[in-house]
């Protein structure tokens, strides 16, 4: 028995890192899965449905939640995990890419949102859970763009839980550090020493080391499940410390 049976989520981000972790970890317990990405992947499961949806286009978040919906009978969970990166003080983004950025990060949460509401609606079990970060209250070097989204994130979050607790929907956030996935991966290889520069990102989180996608999976799954049933508009940090603790070296 998983703590998940009989349920379906979607997970926006399905086809890798976090995203990937998420589908897995909920098709484990028990739930039915839709997997909607650019580039959702294969899954060795029935109970997963891959999409191929851009979270920046409503018509097509529309209809991926439809298709979700029509193949495993309804929506009871959202993961609003798609997101991009972006480096960069204030100075150095251009017009464009603050819009591109806003635009997937934070307004992709929004029509993800809108497209499965009808149906979350219509469950029992009704909950979201958003993909903040870190960068949403700890200001970092070279994330101006990709924080203020992250703060934004942080923000809707909390406006959704408001809107949505009457409708018995919870809304939840989870704030990872920095995690070892394939995304973190591309980030580092366009640097001048990827080896130098992931040593200090494992040493910026008091733990030493970098997150797991299946650590930020379980904190999604928790958020999710019947545990924490009386958890709404909450973040929960999971950063290996980086957001709390203040270590003498």
């Amino acid at each position: 028995m998983g703590v998940l049976d009989g349920l379906v989520a979607v997970v926006t981000g399905g086809g890798s890192g976090i995203g990937q972790a998420a589908c897995l970890t909920f098709l484990r317990e028990g739930a039915s899965v839709g997997a909607l990405d650019l580039s959702p992947g294969t899954f060795d499961s029935e109970m997963v449905l891959p999409v191929k949806a851009d979270v920046s286009d409503q018509k097509a978040m529309d209809d991926a939640m439809a298709a979700v919906a029509e193949k495993f009978g309804g929506i009871d969970i959202l993961i609003n995990n798609a997101g991009i990166s972006a480096v960069g003080s204030v100075e150095e983004n251009s017009d464009e890419e603050w819009a591109r950025v806003l635009d997937v990060n934070v307004i992709g949460i929004v029509r993800g949102s809108k497209a499965a509401l009808p149906y979350l609606r219509r469950s029992s079990n009704g909950a979201i859970v958003n993909t903040s970060s870190i960068a949403a209250t700890a200001g970092l070097v070279k994330r101006a763009l990709y924080s203020a989204s992250k703060g934004a994130v942080h923000a809707l979050t909390l406006a959704m839980a408001a809107d949505l607790v009457s409708d018995g929907i919870r809304v939840n956030m989870v704030a990872p550090g920095t995690a070892d996935t394939p995304w973190v991966a591309r980030l580092l290889a366009r640097t001048t020493d990827p080896e130098e520069e992931r040593r200090k990102l494992e040493a910026r989180q008091p733990m030493g080391r970098l997150v797991s996608a299946d650590e930020v999976a379980a904190a999604m799954l928790y958020l999710v499940g019947p545990a924490a049933g009386a958890t709404t508009g909450m973040s929960l940090a999971v950063d290996g410390g980086m957001s709390g603790l203040r270590l003498v070296r």
